[in-house]
């Protein structure tokens, strides 16, 4: 099958299960795919079940196989993604809890990291699933996150203050990068300690983790002020959107490249041009054509990733006997996601007001989506990667159906 078939099938299913849901079912659409992919991933492994010579589920899975899940999201379209949440996400807002995202997104993490390491590390040791502290801190990096594509995904159905809006989005646009750069350092560790990389001290750690963090920082605002001033002394709006397009590529590239984190660097050229940019240096016509280039391209590849996660069910299928594990998984990750969130809110309480119901808006709010299976999927082929793949969807498909149903009724009840 070519890319172009592949590309077919996907963008085909998604409007056919889009539309389905639409007119019938009325669920958010990013969960609406989630749910329908997983419930004809199911029916196919059913019917496998009663029917094994015809073989479906192998037929699929062999197409699936040939989507790198992992490359294709990490490595393409991430990159998209991250500049158009950053282009239309509030930078004034932002701005003004810049302490509590900034403290949110690195503090946060690493609690969270901590947390669910050594608890998913003593619990699996308990049910003798017996794995490295260190490989059980590979899971913690890669699971705590909030995934920034389902959180303003999420957002954009549920009706919340403006500033509680802007900490949801500015964290989980800047925890991404964070826990992506944390999970590399945490991977290089585990990889290390068993003889397949050089041995890491505390200060390679820093330097590494330093060097992705600022480096994409200040890579995203070079990049972000030169496609500002590129378009700063024109007034011609398809020239524009292939300059933002462009931008975003050949940066993202350049990250990869100079081992810096991507992310960032979208989120920081995001916010640029999303503000000056949009200010300064674009027409209204320019404007419009620009926001609206950039929603139809999240709003298509948000519909593809929520698919193809709904479908990544067929490939976890073959490791499903440590499924259950992740019915352990879940409380620890609500729990540690409580801690990373009450202990910074309870010391920035001093400085900032906080609106009515934050906490628990923060916290139920915090969704995973695909990068964590993205990370889960990059783990070399050992006997820890399939387990923690299997936990890490089940926590997953965990929060993006029950938190992403839940988190607006929760909204009106402790926001109003």
């Amino acid at each position: 099958m070519s890319i172009f078939s592949i590309g077919a099938i996907l963008v085909g299913l998604s409007a056919l299960f889009g539309y389905i849901n639409h007119r019938f079912f009325h669920l958010p659409h990013t969960i609406g795919l989630v749910v329908f992919a997983l419930l004809a991933s199911l029916s196919i492994i059913g019917l496998d079940l009663i029917t094994p010579s015809v073989q479906i589920g192998q037929r699929v899975s062999s197409v699936l196989r040939k989507i790198d899940f992992n490359e294709t999201l990490m490595h393409g379209m991430l990159s998209f993604l991250m500049f158009a949440g950053a282009l239309h996400a509030d930078f004034s807002a932002i701005k003004n809890s810049r302490l509590t995202i900034g403290v949110m997104a690195v503090f946060g993490t690493l609690i969270s990291t901590f947390l669910i390491g050594v608890s998913m590390w003593f619990l699996l040791g308990f049910f003798e699933l017996k794995i490295p502290f260190v490989w059980a801190l590979v899971f913690g990096a890669l699971i705590s996150p909030t995934d920034p594509v389902a959180v303003i995904s999420l957002f954009k159905t549920v009706n919340v203050p403006e500033s509680l809006q802007a900490k949801m989005a500015g964290e989980s646009l800047f925890n991404d990068g964070v826990g992506v750069v944390l999970f590399t350092v945490v991977l290089a560790i585990a990889l290390a300690g068993e003889g397949h990389g050089s041995e890491m001290g505390s200060t390679e750690v820093i330097k590494l983790f330093f060097t992705e963090v600022a480096g994409g920082a200040i890579l995203g605002l070079v990049a972000g002020y030169i496609g500002y001033r590129a378009m700063y002394g024109i007034d011609e709006s398809s020239l524009e959107v292939l300059i933002t397009l462009a931008l975003v590529m050949v940066t993202y590239s350049l990250a990869l490249s100079l081992h810096m984190s991507g992310p960032i660097a979208m989120v920081v050229a995001g916010l640029f041009i999303g503000n000056s940019g949009v200010k300064y240096a674009m027409s209204e016509k320019t404007k419009d054509d620009v926001l609206t280039f950039w929603t139809l391209i999240d709003e298509i590849l948000n519909s593809v990733l929520f698919l193809l996660i709904g479908f990544e069910v067929l490939i976890i299928a073959e490791s499903i006997e440590n499924l259950w594990f992740a019915l352990l998984a879940i409380p620890v990750t609500l729990f540690a996601r409580t801690l990373s969130v009450t202990i910074p809110i309870a010391i920035l309480s001093r400085w900032e007001t906080f609106t009515k119901g934050a906490v628990q808006v923060l916290i139920w709010g915090g969704l995973r989506g695909g990068i964590a299976v993205a990370l889960a999927l990059s783990l070399p082929d050992n006997k820890y990667k399939y387990p923690i793949l299997t936990i890490t969807y089940g926590v997953v498909l965990f929060s993006i159906i029950v938190q992403g149903l839940t988190v607006k009724p929760l909204v009106k009840w402790v926001v109003s």
